[in-house]
């Protein structure tokens, strides 16, 4: 492993693998590290949305509009590798006053350039031809897409390594280096050496440590995502970034195009933006490229208990055949769990932190990770740079748990 570098990226899920390769393409010396295997947390035990559907008006849905433009445009010439599909968002409000308020949030999110069009009850079975006749109408979002987030964790890696990029799995990171009285601005002069390390009081972070050795760098990201917080720790500084189970069913394979895009229940919204502990669940339908089709999704804040829950799986299979009644008679292969990053303003963080100049965070992006990961990378790797930023990074400060406002509701 390298004893130096510009950039040390601890996390090699889809955030982590994103910032590395945008990282590489600024000229930055990247090494990742992580203590499993790449897209061994959360980014292999989700869906793969990429969603601006879902988003209230705010700083999430601003870096979801860029994130997916990202994805498609500078990461388009590599969508196939890691299955990127433009299919659509398709969002089912089953009564009259669900529909009201869908329409209220299509016409807000519309304001803020996202592409919403109308579907009446009818309209919605040209569409989906094995929905539900008794739904009151819905809305299509177009920019809606799915990728296969371990492909893409993978692939965005493999990219990083042509570059000079070090990737090095089973590799925990224990402590880090620091130093007593450091620059906060670093770069020794070197074309595309990070410009900026934090800024700051703190004890400056200049590396990590691991049992594999030290690396030593002006800048380290912390993408570890449900272990952030813990990761954070290790510095000096909190981060409340807790785990938010979830579970995913998998049904049967079934004929091409059985789901045609990412169907969701109207309440899905709220569900989201909920910050209540007990299960929550909203049905989440879509199929896939090998037939099966992926049912979501629950939340619980229960730590990291992987155990099964016969509560959630009951109700994520009774909600699947609400939207879809041909699915009473199919059958679920396996469920699998996960754990999103949760903070408790639902935002993610990303950026310098101040307390610990030198330390970078992306993580706490819950469940909107995989299809915000793509904007944070490259974000990142601008503020690292010194590049100027294609979106403002405040609303997602680090330091901002400790001004008694991260309580406010995303969107506000």
């Amino acid at each position: 492993m390298p004893r130096t570098a510009d950039l040390v990226v601890i996390g090699a899920g889809v955030v982590g693998a994103a910032a590395a390769w945008f990282a590489t393409l600024a000229g930055l010396r990247v090494v990742v590290v992580d203590r499993g295997a790449i897209a061994g947390g959360t980014s292999g035990a989700g869906e793969g949305n990429v969603l601006v559907s879902d988003k209230e008006p705010g700083p999430e849905l601003e870096l979801a509009r860029y994130s997916r433009q990202v994805w498609g445009e500078d990461l388009g010439p590599y969508g196939e590798w890691w299955e990127f599909e433009q299919k659509g968002g398709l969002v089912v409000a089953s009564t009259r006053a669900a529909l009201a308020a869908l329409r209220t949030l299509a016409e807000r999110q519309r304001a803020r350039g996202v592409v919403v069009q109308e579907v009446s009850g009818a309209g919605l079975h040209d569409l989906e031809p094995r929905l539900t006749r008794e739904a009151a109408g819905g809305a299509l979002y177009p920019q809606d897409a799915q990728v296969q987030p371990m492909l893409a964790a993978a692939h965005l890696l493999r990219l990083a390594r042509r570059r000079g990029a070090v990737v090095r799995t089973r590799t925990e990171v224990v402590g880090f280096l620091r130093r007593t009285g450091a620059p906060a601005i670093s770069g020794g002069g070197r074309t595309g050496a990070p410009a900026v390390s934090g800024g700051g009081a703190g004890v400056p972070v200049t590396g990590v440590r691991t049992p594999h050795g030290t690396v030593s760098a002006p800048a380290v990201l912390n993408a570890a995502g449900t272990w952030a917080g813990a990761v954070a720790g290790l510095a000096g500084v909190e981060l409340p970034v807790l785990p938010r189970r979830g579970f995913v069913l998998v049904t049967e394979p079934l004929p091409p195009a059985t789901v045609r895009h990412k169907v969701y229940a109207a309440d899905y919204v709220d569900a989201v933006a909920s910050s209540d502990a007990e299960l929550q669940a909203s049905p989440v339908v879509e199929g896939t490229g090998g037939g099966t089709v992926l049912i979501g999704s629950t939340r619980e804040r229960v730590g990291f208990d992987r155990r099964p829950s016969p509560a959630a799986v009951r109700a994520l299979a009774r909600g699947a055949i609400g939207l879809f009644p041909m699915l009473a008679s199919v059958r679920a292969m396996r469920v699998y769990a996960g754990f999103r990053p949760y903070c408790p303003d639902h935002l993610p963080v990303i950026g310098p932190d101040p307390r610990a100049p030198g330390l970078w965070h992306a993580c706490g992006h819950e469940g909107a990770g995989i299809g915000l990961a793509a904007g944070t990378g490259k974000l990142i790797a601008q503020a690292l740079t010194g590049e100027a930023m294609d979106l403002d990074l405040t609303p997602f400060a680090p330091e901002r748990f400790e001004e008694g406002g991260a309580d406010e509701p995303r969107g506000k």
